[in-house]
C-alpha cells in the first residue's frame, strides 16, 4: 500500500560564539569542574551575545538546513518553532523568523519545553503527510541564558543556548518500517508534575519579575529515565521495529547520566547514543536537532539509518519518535 511519509531532507544547527566553561561557574557559585562533570557530564555551554535573540539563532540554523536540503526559503510554506524562550510574548518567534527569512505560508510556535522539538515534528508531520505543506521548517531554538538564575548552582550549570532545524518534505512509501521518513511518535504529558520543573515568573504572575528556572533535580532524574524509556518503547512498537533495528539513538541532551540510564534501560548499545551534552549542555528544544546535526555532519548518521529520538521537559512532557533518514 502506497503512503505519504514525512522525510527529513536537510538538517542544520547553530551555536553562539561565546563559550562558558565550568571554570567560569566556579567564580559565580560554589562548584568545581569535577563536581559538574561527575554529576552531569557537561564541560562547557554556549551563550547568546547581548541583543542576540532566539529568532536570530533559529534563522542561522534554518539556513544550514535549507542548504543541506537543496531548498530555497521560497519553497517553504510552513515554519514551526519549538521554544521556551520566545523573542516576545507575542507574536510567535516563528512569525519573526518568517519575516527575517522572507518566507510565506503558516508560521507558529510550539511550547513543550525540552520535548518541544518532538512535539513540533509531530505537528509538522500532520501537515506534510496530509498534503497541506510541500516543504516545512521545524526549528528548536533557545536562549536559556535569559532565564537562568546564576546564583543557583543546581540549575545554572545545566543550560546552554543554541538552535537546530530540519527541512521536512513528503516522500512516497509502502507503509512499512523500511520506508524513509517519520515512522512513529509517542507524546505524553502529566500536568500534575508542574512543580518539579518550571519558571517562577511570567506575565500573569508578576510583571516586575523575569522568571527563572526552578527544578527538583532528583525527582526529574527519576521521572526522566522511567518516562523516556516508556515513550521510546512505545515509539519502537508503533513503528514495527526492534531495538536491534535502531542505528542511532539521539536523546535530549539533559544530563549524561540520564542518557546512559535510558540507553541501559532500553538495552541499547551506548556506542549508538549520540551525546553532545559535554559541549552544548542542555539547550532544551534545540538539543535533539543540534545533536542530530553534529552526528550527520561528522558522518555517523547516514541516509537510510534508523534514528530514535526522545525528550522529557517541564509539564512534565515527554515524547519519542522513530525516523528513517
Amino acid at each position: 500500500m502506497s503512503v505519504i511519509r514525512t522525510a527529513v531532507t536537510g538538517i542544520g544547527g547553530y551555536l553562539p560564539e561565546q563559550v562558558l566553561t565550568n571554570a567560569d561557574f566556579t567564580r559565580m557559585v560554589d562548584t568545581s569542574d569535577e563536581w559538574i562533570v561527575e554529576r552531569t557530564g557537561i564541560k562547557q555551554r554556549h551563550k547568546a551575545a547581548e541583543g542576540q535573540v532566539t529568532s536570530d539563532l533559529a534563522v542561522e540554523a534554518a539556513k544550514v538546513a535549507l542548504a543541506a536540503s537543496g531548498r530555497d526559503i521560497s519553497d517553504i510554506d510552513l515554519i514551526i518553532v519549538a521554544t521556551t524562550t520566545p523573542d516576545m510574548t507575542f507574536p510567535s518567534t516563528a512569525s519573526i523568523v518568517q519575516a527575517k527569512m522572507g518566507a510565506k505560508g503558516a508560521a507558529f510556535d510550539v511550547q513543550a519545553v525540552c520535548s518541544g522539538f518532538v512535539y513540533a515534528l509531530s505537528v509538522a508531520d500532520g501537515f506534510v503527510a496530509r498534503g497541506l505543506s510541500k516543504a516545512a521548517l521545524v526549528i528548536g531554538a533557545e536562549v536559556m541564558s535569559r532565564i537562568i538564575d546564576y546564583t543557583d548552582r543546581g540549575t545554572c550549570i545545566l543550560f546552554g543556548d543554541g538552535a537546530g532545524a530540519v527541512v521536512l518534505e513528503p516522500v512516497e512509501g509502502q507503509g512499512t518500517s523500511a520506508d524513509r521518513g517519520i515512522l512513529s511518535f509517542d507524546l505524553q504529558c502529566d500536568g500534575t508534575k508542574t512543580d518539579l520543573l518550571y519558571v517562577d515568573g511570567g506575565v500573569f504572575e508578576n510583571n516586575n519579575h523575569i522568571g527563572k528556572i526552578r527544578m527538583v533535580g532528583n525527582q526529574i532524574f527519576r521521572h526522566a529515565v522511567q518516562k523516556i524509556a516508556q515513550a521510546t518503547e512505545a515509539a519502537i512498537e508503533k513503528a514495527g521495529i526492534t531495538h536491534d533495528d535502531v542505528d542511532w539513538f539521539v536523546p535530549h541532551q539533559a544530563n549524561q547520566r540520564i542518557l546512559d540510564g535510558v540507553a541501559d534501560k532500553l538495552g541499547l548499545d551506548r556506542a549508538k547514543v549520540v551525546s553532545t551534552v559535554a559541549n552544548h549542555a542542555n539547550t532544551s528544544a534545540a538539543s535533539i536537532p543540534l545533536a542530530w546535526y553534529e552526528a550527520t555532519k561528522d558522518g555517523r548518521i547516514k541516509t537510510g539509518d534508523l534514528v530514535l529520538i526522545e525528550a522529557l521537559g517541564g509539564g512534565l512532557t515527554w515524547a519519542a519518535a522513530a525516523i528513517r533518514v
